[in-house]
């Protein structure tokens, strides 16, 4: 594996206005751990190894379960995630996967069941950072540990 640019020297600027984004999305009231179930499930949709590799020890770090971290791909399948992370993670399908379906108007109601008008512009925000990092990241070419050198 070859990183194909350090986008953090070869624009700073661009780097740091998604930080910002980052940063506002974060401070937005989410529960961290929803956060980064978030971050993890658009990363495995966009198959972003250097994403996926960082949320997950992120949520490890928080005192995660490795069961509900190796669930995550599944989660509709397993009994480890409440009704409320799940209308999370399925609004964060929809939006990752947008072009193909949209976000129905039944998504949208089970979204609301459990989030008010602020925490779905905090959720609709967290799903499109992380999905600006994640296409970033396979645009050029970062892995898992490509700045640790």
């Amino acid at each position: 594996m070859q990183l194909r640019m350090n986008h953090r020297q070869a624009n700073p600027a661009g780097f740091q206005a998604l930080l910002k984004l980052e940063e506002a999305a974060k401070g937005m009231g989410l529960d961290p751990v929803l956060f980064e179930l978030i971050k993890i499930r658009a990363s495995q949709l966009n198959g972003c190894a250097f994403c996926l590799d960082m949320h997950t020890t992120d949520l490890r770090k928080m005192g995660e379960r490795e069961q509900r971290v190796h669930l995550i791909s599944v989660w509709r399948d397993a009994p480890l995630f409440t009704a409320r992370e799940k209308a999370a993670l399925a609004l964060t399908e929809a939006l990752t996967l947008v072009a193909e379906k949209g976000v129905s108007d039944d998504l949208y109601a089970e979204v609301r069941e459990y989030y008010d008008d602020s925490e779905v512009v905090a959720l609709i925000m967290a799903i499109n950072a992380i999905n600006c990092w994640n296409r970033i990241a396979i645009a050029t070419g970062m892995y898992p540990g490509c700045f640790d050198a």
